[in-house]
């Protein structure tokens, strides 16, 4: 049973069915929520969705949106204010950090993690909205029973299921996964403990019409008062203010406040005349100190909540249900022990922690006390260098996470990249189905028949890669995470060791195995 069909409950539904387990997700909303959330994703949700054979839709969405930030651009041209160039330079940023804009041209490209992810990279400016309703789709292709319009109310656990109380009566699973967001129900009735840092902004973000703005500056602004920013479609600002938390979180955001907001942080006298949409968020910083609890677990905001300056809640929580779905579905259907599921918090928790860390460091540089005003004018100042940009960029994408796994190999815990096959195909084009792939690049009999146990587990491919001749073989996580490589040229034939050690720690015992005793 999942809690929220939201991007993450959605995603770690697909995930588990793909794995051959049954799955329900509740969701108390009727439709998918129209309020304003993330315009964009980083590289490691489109490269996700990309392994799962979504990437033309999502590429249709990127084109979709790129064409409305080029028609604003040309407007605001024809209105006398910012030129030509400025909306070409909007296909040149690939982030921002604290609102200072990342230029794409002043990424090194040859990290590790920032050139390696094929088309997924090219993959930008996608609405959670957008995404939400992608997974929808793909969870009614998959048989995934979404039950829209269903409250959790409470739930009892055991070690042997859990008895899930909803608004519509009583059900009862094998395992919970709460992915009802930053106010989870599920995370607050499993106790489970919460620590962070308490929130000292108020955030607006809102599409809204108004007269004036011609005189707003396109993209983040750093004032006297705050920052706040404008565009990449037409009617969308934000307004960051450090003036303390929201009274009342759940107050209704008014076209007056919106207004006085606004022109308070720009300095400019807009007019809003209707709301289509408005949200408010602070920089409440928390993340559980584990995952679990016996059979509930948690994924996304429930497990961990922050500001939402560069879009990277989303993919954190993408990355949650990547992670997860594949080893409870393992242990549902008996071809991996529970013991699995530690490696669950293990590997999730210090990436969330880095991006919580990450997000404060963004309100640091946004204050607008002198202290804070000098330091972003020194980071402004790396952000025009080669190695800032990059080093920004590539903790925006989260290019540097490596889960610590056995091996030395370089490629060992990180995400594989986007190999291109010499058949045509590309490493994404065979992790469609959901499960773990062992590219022998050598043709080595040796490595087939480690795997031939693993039918229905592993999937193996033999073929050449021109593009990496130093690569012999390659084992992928069914998340693409790499469980073990070797290189070529050093054996001959491929040293195959630690393969075997890899296949039994994430895929349990071949077929055939005969257990001691």
């Amino acid at each position: 049973m999942v809690a929220g069909a939201g991007p993450v409950g959605l995603m770690l539904a697909c995930e588990l069915r793909l794995g051959g387990a049954r799955v329900a997700v509740l969701e108390r909303l009727t439709e998918v929520d129209p309020t304003i959330k993330g315009g964009a994703i980083t590289t490691p949700s489109a490269e996700a969705l990309y392994r799962r054979g979504m990437l033309p839709a999502l590429a249709e969405k990127h084109r979709q949106a790129m064409d409305r930030f080029q028609a604003f651009m040309r407007e605001r041209e024809q209105n006398g204010r910012d030129g030509g160039g400025a909306a070409g330079q909007g296909l040149g940023f690939v982030g921002h950090f604290a609102g200072i804009m990342l230029r794409a041209d002043l990424v090194d490209r040859t990290e590790p993690g920032l050139g390696d992810a094929g088309p997924a990279a090219e993959i930008v400016f996608v609405a959670q909205q957008d995404i939400e309703r992608l997974l929808g789709g793909r969870a009614d292709e998959l048989g995934v029973d979404v039950r829209r319009g269903v409250e959790l109310t409470g739930f009892d656990a055991d070690d042997e299921a859990v008895t899930v109380r909803t608004s519509h009566g009583a059900i009862r699973a094998g395992w919970l996964v709460g992915c009802d967001g930053g106010r989870s129900t599920v995370r607050k009735l499993a106790g489970f403990a919460f620590p962070g840092t308490d929130p000292e902004i108020t955030c607006h973000q809102a599409v809204v019409e108004m007269t004036g703005a011609e005189d707003l500056t396109v993209g983040w602004t750093a004032t006297g008062t705050g920052v706040y920013a404008h565009g990449p479609m037409p009617g969308r600002v934000v307004t960051v203010e450090f003036d303390g938390p929201p009274t009342d979180r759940d107050a209704p955001v008014t076209t007056e406040d919106l207004q006085a907001k606004l022109r308070r942080v720009s300095g400019v006298d807009v007019t809003i005349t209707g709301v289509q949409t408005a949200t408010r968020f602070t920089d409440h910083a928390r993340q559980v100190t584990e995952y679990r609890k016996g059979r509930v677990l948690l994924a996304g905001d429930a497990a961990h909540v922050h500001s939402a300056f560069g879009s990277q809640g989303l993919s954190l929580g993408i990355g949650d249900a990547m992670n997860l779905g594949w080893k409870l579905a393992a242990v549902i259907g008996g071809r991996a022990p529970e013991g699995l599921l530690d490696t669950y918090t293990a590997e999730r928790h210090p990436v969330g922690a880095g991006i919580l860390d990450w997000t404060r460091s963004q309100v640091a540089a946004m204050r607008p006390d002198p202290q804070s005003r000098a330091l972003r004018e020194i980071v402004s100042d790396l952000a025009e260098t080669v190695t800032g940009t990059t080093y920004l960029t590539a903790r925006l994408n989260s290019a540097g996470t490596r889960y610590e796994l056995p091996g030395e190999h370089s490629l060992t815990g990180r995400s594989t990249p986007d190999l291109e096959l010499a058949d045509g195909s590309r490493l994404a084009d065979h992790l469609h189905g959901g499960r773990a792939l062992l590219l022998d690049l050598t043709d080595d009999p040796e490595l087939r028949a480690l795997a031939a146990g693993y039918a229905g587990r592993v999937d193996t491919l033999t073929v050449g890669c021109p593009s990496h001749p130093e690569l012999a073989a390659v084992l992928v996580r069914p998340d693409g995470c790499t469980a073990w490589a070797a290189d070529a040229g050093a054996h001959v034939p491929t040293s195959t060791a630690g393969l075997a050690e890899a296949l039994e720690e994430w895929f349990g015992e071949p077929e055939g195995a005969v257990t001691p005793g």
